[in-house]
């Protein structure tokens, strides 16, 4: 019986093609737009962990001053030393790798080409730290970063808008001049691309002694980055830390930190649970129209009903059973809520894929909101048809045969 019931809902579906379109238009965009708003949230959210990421992995970026990025102790501040990088290292567990950084803006030359760039100057640690792999050459060896010696590592923004070409082909084992010295590139780094403080690759690494002496001229250390070890706590250990530095740096148990402790995991644990806020918001907002749908269904169901008065009278007079009737209808809603999740998903499937692409952030496509928007669309044709379906089965026969 109910194989005989949906076939009859189904036929009904394809007399009326035009207006079964127009009736389940509402439960399409209803259901794409959900679809759509989740997929590039949850392709947002993604983005956001692998730039973090990028990073470096359980990374800490200590730097002077009270606040993480500008404006924080102000130029009185004192900057860090090697010295406290080593006694990190040594004196404090969970710790992978300690690397004392510092930065400074220059333009590079070669080949007739200028560029203009930043130089890091660190040590081997910082490659460790930051979660950077080789494409080509090598890094510093211990007599170079030691001596200071005039060598460097680039990244392929650097290389590319340098010496063009292709990765290991160009560069490697050339001179680039960096400011008043010249230097050999030993190492080409593999491309991260952009992240979010810019682009990563635009960057030239040199020994830190290297920078100290070539570059700045003064032992100074912007930015201490501290890699944990996996599975590390990084409550007990961003304590100790804070504890070591304030006896370093002889802070009296009054004095305010003149540094701070920025933990990139914390960033990205953060960042990701706005994006998922305001995907759930947007995904709620985009599923407003599935209601919207489900009210042009009952709709035409309803005039579906009174314009069968004649049929249903028929089939109540030789003998179907009211239920039988009020599944007909029911079904024939579900049928139509149904096909238009399935058109919904179709949809929503090739506009995530193109708006990601656009967007630039990973297609994350998620089954569980596919099978989850089809079974709600089905839930609201049972929803919205019942009250049309129920007025057909308790219809009147006789007078349900005189109606014209």
């Amino acid at each position: 019986m109910l194989f005989s019931v949906f076939m009859l809902a189904l036929r009904s579906v394809q007399r009326n093609m035009l207006r079964s379109f127009l009736t389940i238009l509402g439960i399409v965009i209803g259901v794409s737009a959900v679809i759509t708003m989740v997929t590039l949230g949850n392709g947002a959210t993604q983005a956001i962990q692998n730039q973090i990421t990028s990073l470096g992995t359980n990374l800490l970026m200590v730097r002077p001053g009270q606040r993480a990025f500008g404006g924080g102790g102000g130029g009185g501040t004192a900057q860090f030393t090697e010295a406290d990088a080593e006694a990190i290292a040594a004196q404090i567990g969970g710790v992978a790798a300690v690397a004392p950084q510092g930065n400074t803006n220059v333009t590079v030359v070669a080949n007739g080409r200028n560029w203009a760039t930043g130089v890091t100057g660190s040590t081997n640690a910082w490659f460790v730290t930051g979660n950077w792999k080789l494409a080509a050459g090598r890094l510093f060896e211990d007599d170079e970063q030691r001596a200071g010696a005039a060598v460097c590592v680039i990244g392929e923004t650097v290389r590319r808008e340098i010496y063009g070409g292709t990765v290991g082909q160009t560069g490697l084992g050339q001179q680039l001049r960096v400011k008043q010295f010249s230097c050999d590139v030993v190492g080409i780094l593999a491309s991260k691309g952009q992240g979010g403080m810019g682009d990563q690759d635009d960057a030239v690494v040199v020994p830190l002694r290297t920078l100290q002496r070539r570059v700045t001229g003064n032992r100074k250390v912007g930015t201490l980055q501290v890699s944990m070890q996996e599975g590390a706590d990084s409550v007990p250990l961003k304590a100790s830390l804070r504890q070591l530095l304030r006896e370093r740096r002889k802070l009296a148990e009054a004095d305010d930190d003149n540094f701070n402790i920025f933990d990139t995991q914390q960033l990205a644990e953060t960042l990701s649970s706005t994006t998922q806020v305001l995907t759930t918001l947007l995904g709620a907002v985009a599923a407003v129209s599935l209601l919207v749908g489900g009210i042009g269904i009952m709709n035409i169901m309803l005039v579906s009903v009174t314009e069968r008065t004649r049929e249903i009278g028929l089939r109540l007079a030789v003998g179907a059973l009211e239920r039988e009737v009020l599944l007909q209808f029911l079904i024939e809603a579900v049928v139509l809520s149904a096909l238009g999740g399935v058109v919904g998903i179709a949809i929503a499937t090739g506009a995530s894929y193109g708006l990601s692409m656009l967007m630039a952030v990973p297609h994350a496509f998620d089954p569980s909101i596919n099978l989850l928007s089809l079974l709600f669309s089905a839930a609201i044709g049972v929803l919205f048809g019942y009250f049309p379906a129920r007025r057909a089965a308790r219809m009147d026969p006789i007078e349900a045969l005189r109606h014209e």
